[in-house]
């Protein structure tokens, strides 16, 4: 059996150095749930990504020339609040001269609010495809903000899960 490592403090008296033990060996069942979170972060992600960035950026491209469009409908809306996080999704239909605009936009924002929400439908008249409502396009900047602190602290979340398991695999091993 081998004595512990000895270190000299100032006063020229030995103590012993601290032990580091290597972490436990995770096992299997823990990388799976380890796994499965990163997917399942991951997916959260990618909806973000997939349903939300791209109606953020198309409202950034209108926001200075959108007008309000009378004739425009709200066929479907529900929003949906979580804690401080408000989801909306509404499908907007515009009669054009080439036939029918419809579009479905999803909105995530933050903020405390008590009641309903009420959006009028807003379009660019050069570009009615990207019709919107005015609740998004007053809560842009709100929005933008949200969605990039949420995908960031996904983003986070995952590398910390994957830089864990990897140091824990190669402390292991």
């Amino acid at each position: 059996m081998s004595a512990s490592p000895k270190t000299e403090t100032a006063e020229g008296a030995e103590t012993a150095a601290p032990l580091r033990l290597p972490p436990e060996r995770a096992g299997w069942g823990a990388t799976f749930w380890v796994l499965f979170g990163i997917v399942a972060l991951g997916g959260i992600l990618g909806a973000c990504a997939w349903f939300t960035a791209p109606v953020v950026v198309s409202d950034w491209q209108v926001r200075g020339t959108a007008q309000p469009v009378p004739s425009a409908r709200v066929s479907e809306g529900k929003c949906s609040a979580k804690l401080v996080i408000h989801i909306c999704d509404v499908t907007l239909s515009v009669p054009t001269a080439q036939g029918s605009v419809t579009r479905r936009v999803n909105y995530v924002f933050s903020g405390l609010h008590v009641g309903d929400y009420s959006a009028g439908v807003m379009a660019d008249p050069a570009r009615p495809e990207l019709v919107t409502t005015d609740l998004g396009l007053d809560r842009l900047w709100n929005r933008t903000i949200t969605l990039l602190v949420l995908m960031g602290a996904l983003a986070a979340s995952i590398y910390g899960a994957l830089l864990s398991l990897m140091r824990n695999r190669r402390a292991a091993a």
